[in-house]
């Protein structure tokens, strides 16, 4: 019976161990990296925005700058923003720049602060 003549690059081959084989199973997988794309990072720059507009509008045009807060803030958080907190901090400042705003009308027939008599 003749034998097939083997090469070194069949005897390696053949002694290559597969990746099920050459993956010790203790080490643990890697985990992924959580995605950095520019939706997220837009996300992300929405919910600081939302937070900042919110606390200045607190003191000055927040006929403008809540319904913007409160605009951003749902936007950041529907895109899945890892600023989760910030965003929420803009929905509860918008809403309180809208607050003070209607009390601010009702109280004294204006839509801005006025100090002294």
């Amino acid at each position: 019976m003749p034998t097939t003549p083997t090469t070194t690059l069949t005897k390696r081959a053949a002694q290559r161990p597969t990746t099920e084989q050459a993956r010790p199973q203790s080490q643990p997988q890697r985990q992924p990296q959580p995605e950095t794309t520019p939706s997220r990072r837009e996300a992300d720059g929405m919910a600081v925005a939302s937070f900042v507009l919110g606390l200045v509008g607190l003191l000055i045009f927040n006929i403008v700058l809540g319904p913007l807060a409160l605009t951003l803030a749902g936007l950041a958080l529907l895109r899945g923003t890892n600023r989760r907190g910030r965003a929420a901090l803009g929905l509860a400042l918008g809403a309180a720049d809208l607050i003070v705003l209607a009390a601010l009308a009702t109280s004294d027939h204006t839509l801005s602060w006025s100090f002294g008599p």
